[in-house]
This record gives structure tokens, C-alpha cells and sequence, in this order.
């Protein structure tokens, strides 16, 4: 439908009467806006106001894609949510705020993975993708099923103190199109290099801030007011209020759309992060569940148990272990004895289980169990009033 034919009611027209009155803007912007359909991927700290700013500027057609469930920790940053919603689905929990923002507009709810099976054929259902996944196989799947189907990809993403976005993808004046994902990061960082927000942590709201960055540039790309991010990377660092510009330059070797294209489908995103790959690295642990070791200490069994969290971590929340950090643990062996059996833990069990195979392949440990589940696990079943982070 061209926008053109778009009509508003007298509501709609009060509803977005400060839209209507910007020069640039007015009433083709609005009209835009309402025959435009936008796929949020995740609802999360970035989709919160994401979703919650494309819905009150009259996106005519809303999609949410999330799979997960709301978590009380999930509320310090998605502001989406209320403590009513906890254990509801997110995409559904979305859907009813965003109808009780604007019941002028369409929702589409999603409810599963975005997956390379159905990737593809969902974002092809729309005009523009935001994405505001939290993890590299998705980003590189967003970004290549965007690329493949010829859709705009706004993009952030958040870590700690930081924040970054850009426009991908986008339509130039001559029918070209601009930079991507892959000309930016032609290849995922190692495995566990950068933490997830459960495992790093992010001060709430910054997604909140790039969440309305990315909705400012959805805007943009709509409307066709204004410059858009494409062919440049926006940094924030929160701590120090300092933004930078970069440039984001087109790469002839990228395997999508560069001179010599090799790639002309979705491919496996987990295996090309290196995910769950067998590798020499990955190899298995010695692994020991949460009841066992509780058992342990109720006999007695002589052990130690060393957490190699970050000290913060061990602040929040800790089960009497000795606290040697990951980055630490290989110049740390004089307190790592060799002669009884050590128990290696940290929040979910990935960095004891990474602890474990360095200080095997450095200094020929086999004393060494990894605890299953980490303190999360511990929490579960041994002490659930230990507080949550």
C-alpha cells in the first residue's frame, strides 16, 4: 500500500499532531510512517524502547521477535516489562503494552528463534529490520538475512559502559547499497571474548539510550528526513560521555555483496562463531554436580573450592570459595594444590570450565572438577535465598 492512500482519524491526527508540525516532517512523514512495517528482533533492553518509541510514532505494522520469557533481572533494563509480566512470555508481554500505547497500530508477534529456517522468510514480511540481539550468531544471521533479502538493518549493540550503532544495508540514491554488518566485522571475535550481558553486566540504561538511537534512525530511514548513520559507526562510552563517528567503508571481499561474492545463503552461525564447536579447546572437564559437592562438605570430604569470578561477582553473591580470578588463575598455583581434589567454579560453569583446561595444559593438572551449573546451579537447588544477579 503507498502512503499516499493513508487516511488518519481525527484521534490519529491529535495523537501525532507534534509530528505533523515539523516542516520536514508533517503529514507525509506521519503518512509514511503508517504504511511502513518494522521487524524488532528481541524486546529486550534494546527492543524496550525501541518498541515502545516506533509504537507511540505510529509504525503502522509492528513485528517482535523473541522467544524468551521475562526474568526478574530482565527489569533493572526493559523497561517494557513490569513485575506482573515476570515468567510471561516477552513477545507476548511486548504485544500488550505496545496496543495499550496505540491501538492505531498493528502488532505481529513472533514467538520463537530466529532461525536460519525461518530468518529469511519472516524478514521479508517488512520494510525495515531493527536489531537488538544480544549475541554474534544472530547478528550475523539478522545481518545476512537482511543483505540477502534486501531490507535496511539498524543495528546497536551494548556492553558494559558502551554502546555502538549504524545503519546497514540501506538504499542509496543511485540503487546501490550501503555498507553491512560484514564490512564492518568481517569475522565473529573468539568464543567467550566478550561477555554476554549476564556474564559482563550493563548499566541499565544504556540500552535505553541506543535502544532510542536505533528508533530515531528507523525513523529516518522511513521518512527519508535527515542523514542517516549509514557508512558510519556511532561509539558511545557512558563513562566518560564521549561519542565518535567512524567510518564504515565498503569491502570488496565481503562474501555477500563484495566483488566476488561466495555466499548466497544462511548459513550456520554457531559453527561460524565457533559455538559449540568440538574443538581441542572445548575438550570435556571433569565435571561434578551442585549436589555432590554439598554432600562433600556435609561429610567432610577433603577439597577445595576456588572461584574464579571477577571480585565484583564475588561481592554480589559467593559460596565460600577461594576467589582466584580467571585472568589470574595460571600465575596463581601456589594456591592451587596438585594433591586433593580442587573444585573449580564460577557464575554458570563456562569460565571454571575454561579455568580447568588452561591450568591442565600449562601445568598438568588432574585434580581438577568443574561444578556443573556454577553458582547459578547452586542457587537452584541448594540455597535458592543466596540474592540473583
Amino acid at each position: 500500500m503507498s502512503h499516499h492512500d493513508i487516511t488518519f482519524s481525527k484521534e490519529e491526527l491529535e495523537r501525532y499532531s507534534r509530528h505533523l508540525i515539523i516542516p520536514e516532517f508533517n503529514i507525509e512523514g506521519q503518512k509514511k510512517l503508517k504504511a511502513s512495517g518494522v521487524l524488532v528482533i528481541g524486546s529486550g533492553g534494546l527492543g524496550s524502547p525501541l518498541l515502545l518509541y516506533l509504537a507511540a510514532a505510529g509504525v503502522g505494522r509492528i513485528g517482535i521477535v523473541d522467544f524468551d520469557t521475562v526474568d526478574e533481572s530482565n527489569l533493572q533494563r526493559q523497561v517494557l516489562f513490569g513485575v506482573q509480566d515476570v515468567g510471561e512470555s516477552k513477545a507476548i508481554a511486548a504485544s500488550k503494552r505496545l496496543k495499550a500505547l496505540n491501538p492505531y497500530i498493528t502488532i505481529e508477534v513472533h514467538d520463537t528463534m530466529l532461525t536460519v529456517d525461518n530468518a529469511r522468510e519472516i524478514i521479508r514480511k517488512y520494510d525495515v529490520v531493527a536489531d537488538g540481539t544480544d549475541n554474534f550468531p544472530t547478528r550475523y544471521l539478522v545481518n545476512d538475512a537482511c543483505v540477502l533479502e534486501n531490507k535496511v538493518n539498524v543495528y546497536a549493540s551494548i556492553f558494559r559502559f558502551e554502546g555502538q550503532a549504524s545503519v546497514f544495508n540501506e538504499r542509496l540514491q543511485d540503487g546501490s547499497r550501503g555498507p553491512n554488518y560484514r564490512d564492518l566485522f568481517p569475522s565473529p571475535p573468539p568464543p567467550g571474548l566478550v561477555p554476554s550481558c549476564a556474564e559482563g553486566g550493563v548499566i541499565g540504561v544504556l540500552p535505553g539510550i541506543l535502544g532510542s538511537i536505533q528508533a530515531l534512525e528507523v525513523i529516518k530511514v522511513i521518512s527519508g528526513v535527515g542523514d542517516t548513520l549509514s557508512g558510519r559507526l556511532f561509539l558511545f562510552d557512558a563513562t566518560v560521555f564521549s561519542t565518535r563517528i567512524l567510518k564504515v567503508r565498503k569491502n570488496k571481499n565481503n562474501p555477500l555483496n563484495g566483488e566476488n561474492p561466495t555466499q548466497t545463503e544462511l548459513i550456520n552461525y554457531e559453527q561460524f562463531c565457533g559455538i559449540g564447536a568440538t574443538s581441542e579447546k572445548q575438550r570435556e572437564v571433569a565435571e561434578m554436580s551442585v549436589q555432590k559437592l554439598d554432600q562433600w562438605r556435609k561429610e567432610g570430604v577433603k577439597h577445595l573450592l576456588i572461584d574464579v569470578r571477577e571480585p565484583y561477582e564475588y561481592g554480589i553473591v559467593e559460596i565460600g570459595g577461594e576467589l582466584i580470578p580467571l585472568a589470574t588463575v595460571l600465575e596463581s598455583t601456589n594456591r592451587i594444590p596438585k594433591d586433593i581434589p580442587v573444585v573449580v567454579q564460577c557464575r554458570s560453569g563456562a569460565r571454571s570450565a575454561t579455568a580447568i583446561r588452561e591450568l591442565e595444559d600449562v601445568h598438568g593438572y588432574t585434580n581438577l572438577i568443574n561444578l556443573t551449573g556454577g553458582i547459578l546451579g547452586w542457587q537452584e537447588a541448594i540455597q535458592p535465598e543466596l540474592p540473583r544477579y
